[in-house]
């Protein structure tokens, strides 16, 4: 806690505020629990489909992991130096002023409001395949596992903490199981039928905008390692454990990412993951057969995606808790009940997400800001020089390594994916322009209508 936040505590002792309570496991499972979700399901088909060669499809992985590696070490330093929950809205609304924080912490909350009303559709489908009552309920299933980690957060943010250590060891075990399972069998059954042929590999440059391609997938596949750093206020250490959270999350992360995708490729050939929406349901049927293999892997993946729906939901509330404290969003939502809970921002974040799940509009929200997703992190590393500048004498309990060519890197590359994205999504790039042009008007018209919160209030 820096002492601007303790001052505002130690003012209003009647008031509530967010608990540090919190270490650096939960730090790691909330990064696992909502990055490791429905996007590996994907992504391995889409990027087989560009790099169709075992190695190529393995060392995009890497590099990939690589570059998370690179981004998390100035993460780190702005995570530790800034222990305010929230994300990185933080960063750039310190380094970068108030309209810059705008737009990072709208997008980021935006976009993960409608990621958990996909997530929520996506186990409800999983359920009424397991379930076959159950079958075309999908809605109504997610709306309510919404309301259940709603309400199990209202709690109190030591609930929401042991439900994602809970779950996040859980689907950490299980695709570990799948992962040894794959191998263990995988040589009989990777066996067991004819092999499809793979498409053929580009040369030149359809090989290098492949690549391009793939590995744009596997950074979104990845993105998530940084967790922590929602939740500065509410670590013990931020200072010692967010980096190690960090670092840990990245490592854990790309692992478990790269052992599935190994697994994968050893029991499937690589023309039958090509192109492939389940190539993991696919390898799983293979291995356990088709009576138990769909049954096993949707089983994982629902308590992957349940993991996954609690971590989003806690990110979400600190988001518009952040902005709200600092007068960019209704005071209302800095209140915070004796649990430690943000619980307006709770009710908020909860009702944008069953609205997202109801309309089924998710898709386009998500789609439209993904554009802000990379630009978050550039806004982020760019945030790290700004404040070595104007704020050398700074607390750093942690520098980033290699400062400032590994932040030069990562920056060059975030712009390069920005860049990239923008050029390969050109039917959504001209709705996530306009989505920057009217988010002025609507910041002006939140800070006006919102006085600056002296800190967060107590809920009855």
């Amino acid at each position: 806690m820096n002492t601007e936040q303790a001052a505002t505590v130690s003012a209003q002792p009647n008031r509530g505020r967010l608990l540090q309570v919190l270490g650096v496991w939960f730090g790691i499972a909330a990064a696992v629990g909502n990055t490791i979700a429905a996007g590996i399901v994907r992504a391995q088909g889409y990027i087989a489909a560009f790099l169709p060669n075992v190695w190529l499809f393995l060392g995009v992985w890497v590099i990939g992991g690589l570059y998370a590696i690179v981004g998390a070490s100035s993460i780190a330093e702005l995570g530790a130096a800034i222990p305010r929950s929230g994300g990185q809205y933080n960063y750039s609304r310190r380094a970068l002023g108030e309209y810059a924080g705008f737009i990072v912490g709208w997008s980021d909350w935006l976009s993960t409001c409608g990621t958990n009303a996909a997530v929520g559709l996506v186990i409800g489908e999983y359920l009424g395949v397991l379930i076959p009552q159950l079958a075309g309920y999908d809605k109504t299933i997610a709306v309510s596992v919404l309301l259940a980690f709603a309400l199990l957060q209202w709690r109190g943010v030591i609930w929401g903490s042991v439900a994602q250590l809970v779950t996040s060891a859980l689907k950490t075990a299980a695709f570990i199981v799948l992962v040894l399972a794959c191998f263990a069998l995988g040589g009989h059954a990777s066996g067991s039928t004819a092999a499809t042929p793979p498409p053929s590999i580009g040369a030149g440059w359809a090989l290098a905008l492949g690549f391009m391609y793939a590995l744009q997938k596997v950074i979104y596949t990845v993105d998530g390692w940084t967790g922590v750093i929602y939740f500065g206020e509410e670590i013990k250490d931020p200072g010692r454990d967010v980096p190690r959270a960090i670092f840990a999350s990245v490592f854990s992360i790309i692992g478990i990412y790269l052992l599935l995708s190994a697994a994968v490729a050893y029991v499937l050939p690589i023309g039958e993951i090509a192109g492939n929406d389940f190539a993991l349901g696919a390898a799983a049927a293979r291995v356990f057969g088709n009576k138990y293999g769909d049954t096993v892997i949707r089983s994982i993946m629902i308590v992957s995606l349940i993991s996954c729906i609690n971590a989003c939901q806690m990110f979400a509330t600190r988001v518009i808790f952040a902005m709200s404290s600092d007068g960019l969003f209704f005071r209302s939502a800095s209140r915070v009940n004796r649990g430690g809970t943000p619980v307006v921002a709770l009710f908020l974040s909860t009702a944008i997400g069953i609205a997202f799940t109801v309309s089924k509009r998710f898709n386009q929200v998500v789609d439209m800001l993904a554009f802000f997703f990379v630009a978050n992190y550039t806004l982020s590393f760019i945030s790290l020089f700004r404040l070595r500048y104007k704020e050398p004498d700074l607390e750093r309990p942690y520098r980033a390594w290699g400062y400032p060519w590994t932040t030069a890197i990562a920056l060059l590359s975030s712009v390069a994916f920005l860049l990239g994205a923008l050029f390969a999504d050109r039917e959504n790039t001209p709705w996530a322009f306009l989505l920057l042009l009217l988010s002025y008007p609507l910041f002006r018209v939140l800070k006006w209508v919102s006085k600056p919160a002296p800190g967060p209030v107590l809920s009855e």
